[in-house]
Parts: C-alpha cells; sequence; structure tokens
C-alpha cells in the first residue's frame, strides 16, 4: 500500500514531535523509526525530513547540536523545547478529534463466519 503524499504531510509534523519526544534523535534514525512505527508502509526520504526538522528550528518547536555517534561521526541531534513539548500535546488533541471522526464514518466491517470446508 502506497500512503498518498497529502496524508503523509499532514502527519510529518505530528510525527517527528512525538518521535522527538521519546528523546533526542537525528535525521537518519528518525526515518529509521517512521518506517519501524509504521511497519514499513511509511518510507520518508531526506527531502521530506530535513526541510521539516529546519522549519520546526524556526518555530522554536525543536532546537539542535552536533554530537559524535558511537561511530565517531558527527551527527546534528534534535531535541523538542518547551514549546515543543506544548505542541505534541496540541497535535495528540488534534489528531484524536480526525481519528475519531474517521472511526465513525469507517465503522468496523462485519466478520463473515467461517464455514467447515471452505464455503
Amino acid at each position: 500500500m502506497r500512503v498518498v503524499k497529502d496524508l503523509v504531510a499532514a502527519s510529518a509534523t505530528p510525527m517527528v514531535l512525538g518521535i522527538l519526544a521519546e528523546g533526542d534523535n537525528y535525521g537518519y534514525a528518525i526515518i529509521r523509526r517512521v518506517a519501524e512505527l509504521s511497519g514499513g508502509e511509511l518510507e520518508w526520504s531526506e527531502g521530506l525530513l530535513y526541510p521539516l526538522l529546519h522549519r520546526l528550528e524556526r518555530d522554536g518547536l525543536v532546537s539542535s547540536h552536533w554530537g559524535v555517534a558511537e561511530t565517531n561521526r558527527r551527527r546534528k541531534y534534535y531535541h523538542l523545547t518547551e514549546r515543543g513539548h506544548d505542541a505534541v500535546a496540541e497535535h495528540r488533541k488534534q489528531w484524536d478529534v480526525v481519528v475519531e471522526a474517521l472511526r465513525a464514518v469507517w465503522p468496523e466491517p462485519p466478520t463473515t463466519p467461517v464455514v467447515a470446508g471452505g464455503q
């Protein structure tokens, strides 16, 4: 299944904020975490993530610092600011409303009984 571009774009900010609420992280690890959380259904590119991180930084929701990984490579780590933590809570409330509305218009499909003999 391919998730449509509009849905990926709408969920990108809350997804990144939620991942950073778990703790400081760097770009490639954020991309891997998105794939992990979505069971591999969301495949983000650097072209999607880094402009988003830069915007979140300009907006004061995220700050960054350079660090050295276990592999001795320099990496730019991102973490939530206080405003970022507030934004996580606000996005959560908004997405809860969306999810509940979708559940209301997409009721669970009825289960079909399994008949012996495959019929």
